[in-house]
């Protein structure tokens, strides 16, 4: 089943600040949802903190080099070997943060990004997209209104095959 990572990132390839988003996009927390609702969404241990509670209708995984984590509302692995096998369950979304971004990148199938166009300063980046790796097979402009302020696009990239 497929790997997919899912981010919203500025064109400087921001995608954190203070463990927060660094921007309000209303338009992209939807899409989320869309996409993840009803799968599994593996993420680091400081997004999980970062939450204010579980994901609602998603199973949600951290994964964590703390063998003694646990929290109510969600499920510890501590490898990437045993992230990656969450897939064969169905298709596994990683949400973040940055460093499990560039731990997935080589085992990831497709990339949902939300390209936000502008430069936003922040702390954690998201890994870049190799041209010779990755294929856009689309991109949806974004609505600029007052709730969604940002210029942004909706991108669906493929693993082109080797």
């Amino acid at each position: 089943m497929p790997i997919s990572l899912i981010a919203a990132v500025a064109r400087n390839g921001t995608i954190g600040r203070g463990g927060r988003l660094p921007w309000r996009l209303p338009a992209d927390l939807a899409r989320f949802k869309r996409l993840t609702l009803g799968h599994t969404v593996l993420m680091g241990r400081r997004t999980w903190e970062s939450l204010a509670k579980p994901l609602a209708g998603r199973r949600n995984v951290v994964l964590t080099h703390d063998a003694s984590f646990a929290a109510a509302g969600c499920e510890a692995v501590h490898s990437i070997e045993e992230g990656r096998a969450l897939a064969a369950g169905g298709e596994l979304f990683v949400i973040g943060g940055g460093a499990l971004y560039a731990a997935f990148m080589p085992h990831a199938d497709r990339l949902f990004i939300t390209r936000i166009d502008a430069d936003v300063a922040g702390d954690t980046v998201f890994p870049p997209i190799d041209p010779g790796e990755w294929r856009l097979v689309e991109e949806t402009p974004g609505t600029v209104d007052p709730r969604n302020p940002l210029p942004h696009r909706f991108m669906v990239y493929e693993r082109i095959a080797p």
